[in-house]
């Protein structure tokens, strides 16, 4: 009985070990299939890697060139602003009349000419200079505004009738 007992246990046990050779060889197969998937996940994984250096390479690119266009912007609005200033400056210039100055460098009337002093008036200065009106004074000076005189501005006296 001891033998075919044996018999018995030899011949499971080759059942079960040809069962777990077949269950190991299916394991191989899927163990495989896996590895190709792993593989390329690690592919794309560094892929990704690459990808993110180039973003962050982009990004400070894209920061650089925007601090060196505000800087250009602000160098040009800069400029822009003393050049701006210059012309208001040249067309005030233009706007006021010419003074000639006397010797001593004060601005001198030419005949039928009156340099304008503090508190003067069109009809104060026509009053001192031949008895003629503020309108009169007015008339003669087309392009000054009486209410804006200026201390050393020169204007024109009616002529006397």
């Amino acid at each position: 009985m001891l033998p075919v007992a044996g018999v018995i246990v030899g011949v499971l046990a080759l059942i079960v070990g040809g069962y777990g050779a077949i269950k190991a060889s299916s394991l191989q197969k899927t163990v495989a299939a896996h590895q190709e998937k792993v593989d390329k996940i690690d592919g794309i994984e560094s892929q990704l890697g690459s990808v993110s250096a180039s973003s962050d390479k982009a990004t400070k690119d894209i920061s650089s060139l925007s601090r060196t266009t505000q800087d250009a912007f602000n160098t040009v609005a800069a400029d822009l602003a003393n050049i701006h200033a210059s012309i208001v400056k040249l067309e005030e210039a233009q706007k006021k009349p010419a003074a000639v100055k006397g010797a001593r460098g004060e601005v001198v009337a030419g005949p039928g000419e009156y340099v304008v002093k503090a508190g003067d008036t069109f009809a104060k200065i026509g009053r001192a200079h031949g008895g003629f009106t503020g309108s009169e004074v007015a008339a003669v000076n087309p392009g000054i505004d009486p209410s804006k005189l200026k201390v050393g501005q020169k204007i024109k006296l009616p002529q006397k009738k």
